[in-house]
């Protein structure tokens, strides 16, 4: 699944990580999301990362693949919170 719209809305959000902007959209590694060879996971799985975490994330500088899936799944579950609660502001 590709949605344009999650990821512009992932990219105004702030770092999940470390909190700094700007963001990323960075998609999962995992076999679990949908991730292969040459193959990105669905958009559904995206969470904001700026370049520096973004790029430890992909190279595993973070923990085994193992500990990033775990660490993934907290961040998703986070970032959720944070798209959610954004739709709930009043302008």
């Amino acid at each position: 699944m590709r949605s344009v719209k999650r990821l512009n809305a992932i990219r105004k959000l702030p770092c999940v990580r470390c909190g700094g902007s700007p963001s990323q959209a960075a998609h999962s590694n995992s076999l679990k999301h949908g991730k292969g060879r040459g193959i990105k996971s669905s958009d559904a799985f995206t969470v904001p990362l700026c370049v520096t975490c973004h790029s430890a994330f992909d190279q595993f500088k973070l923990g085994s693949r193992q500990e990033s899936e775990a660490m993934f799944d907290g961040w998703l579950e986070k970032t959720e919170r944070m798209l959610n609660f954004k739709d709930d502001e009043v302008f």
